[in-house]
């Protein structure tokens, strides 16, 4: 066994959270074998997204560090001091960062943990050898490494609703897709129509993008609400991103957590904020005035069938308040802004994360086979199996509640979690090192 491809803790990706975690593991001076692959070429968050004028929806204090350590070097206040544009920052006045700069942050941080790090190396799978101790990490290249315990942070799924799942993935795609997708089909010939699905803050950017850069573009939006709402802002229910909320969800029974996910829907979900609601009406009312509209709105609207075909992509619409039908053809284009399935059941959810599939069949399940994530963010294995520390690093919304609903809110602290419940599992260094000397 070659000692060098030992590692005490592997973390698969390394966006955000993980990052978080490689700072919690400096600051912490924790001092085992660390390896983190990610598939990504370099350090990459939202580049999908990084939209003129949008923002990070989230105070900047919340950041990859400071609620857990607000005097480190690693926080957003310092990246700007130390790339000189604290107080051109403070003078901006607004109310969040750009999310352009908060990409340029991640990349900041993420560069002072380049030599733990190897991009362009997606993980293919993961499996655990008992009679070793150790999960046996399969990359994409074929190239095989070893690790007393795995931290899984692979970002999230994205939602693709049944319906538009046979579509020509060229032409119909999600919002992780967007940037990338938009400028193919641009390069490849004028687009005229485009429908947008969903009623969520990045449906309304996509929009105000799009009418920005093709103006003589026809824009559709779809969504089952009566149309975009306001995000709840309120001080009260900004406590679901508080670390004791954790605490109160995860001890939640499930009846109790769908009453929760019901009353606090709209401080993650299916809303957006004042500026951008505000923006994207006024420029439909600006379309109306010039006498040429571009912007169409189908509210309380579902889509019932999709297809492919010469022309475009066509979809016939319900309007499900009164059961009528309408048919939008010639689409160039249909953009997802339908979210990301959480861990669950249902045909939009996943009972594992897919990188994890290999290992699906040794996790403890709960009655709905979903995998169970113990309070510390681990994973058990089934009462027959045996397994070492595995971690989900994010992802665990169905479990501990919207503070790992993608946000940066509760990064640092979950990394602190981990990495103190991964101390507890491996012991020190040198304790390591003589089990990894004696393989």
């Amino acid at each position: 066994m070659n000692n060098e491809r030992v590692y005490d803790v592997v973390g698969v990706g390394f966006g955000p959270a993980n990052l978080a975690l490689a700072i919690a593991m400096e600051e912490g001076t924790f001092d085992g074998k660390v390896r983190f692959f990610e598939r990504k070429p370099e350090a990459l968050w939202q580049d999908q997204m990084l939209l003129k004028g949008s923002d990070i929806q989230n105070n900047p204090a919340r950041d990859l560090v400071t609620p857990r350590n607000p005097r480190s070097r690693y926080s957003f206040l310092n990246f700007l001091f130390e790339n000189n544009r604290l107080y051109e920052h403070l003078n901006l006045s607004l109310d969040f960062p750009l999310r352009a700069e908060f990409a340029q942050y991640v990349r900041w941080v993420a560069g002072f943990f380049q030599h733990l790090v190897d991009y362009n190396s997606g993980v293919q799978s993961i499996h655990y050898l008992s009679s070793e101790m150790l999960f046996k990490i399969v990359l994409e290249s074929g190239e095989v490494h070893l690790a007393r315990s795995i931290v899984v942070a692979p970002g999230r799924t994205p939602r693709v609703p049944s319906v538009y799942r046979h579509l020509d993935r060229n032409r119909t795609f999600h919002l992780t897709e967007y940037k990338r997708k938009i400028d193919a089909l641009a390069a490849a010939g004028s687009i005229k129509k485009i429908a947008v699905i969903g009623g969520s803050q990045s449906a309304i950017e996509i929009m105000l993008d799009l009418h920005a850069r093709f103006p003589k573009l026809e824009i559709h939006n779809i969504q089952r609400g009566f149309g975009f709402r306001l995000k709840d802002e309120s001080q009260f229910s900004g406590h679901v991103y508080f670390p004791s909320f954790v605490d109160y969800y995860y001890e939640s029974d499930q009846a109790a957590k769908r009453r929760i996910n019901r009353h606090l829907h709209y401080t993650n979900y299916s809303a957006a904020d004042a500026d951008v609601i505000k923006e994207l009406y006024v420029t439909a009312y600006e379309d109306k005035i010039s006498g040429i509209e571009r912007v169409f709105f189908h509210g309380f609207s579902e889509t019932e069938i999709a297809k492919d075909d010469v022309q475009g992509v066509q979809l016939r619409i319900k309007e499900i308040n009164r059961n009528t039908r309408d048919v939008i053809k010639n689409l160039d284009a249909v953009i997802l802004a339908t979210g990301f399935c959480d861990l669950g059941s249902d045909d939009n959810s996943e009972l594992c994360p897919a990188i994890l599939e290999s290992l699906y069949p040794a996790l403890l399940k709960n009655d709905e086979s979903v995998i169970v994530i113990d309070r510390d963010y681990s994973l058990a294995a089934s009462q027959s199996e045996s397994m070492g520390p595995i971690y989900l690093n994010g992802l665990c919304e169905s479990s501990h509640g919207y503070g790992d609903a993608g946000s940066f809110s509760l990064l640092s602290i979950r990394s602190k979690t981990i990495l103190d419940s991964l101390t507890a599992h491996l012991g020190s260094a040198s304790r390591i090192s003589q089990k990894v000397e004696a393989l």
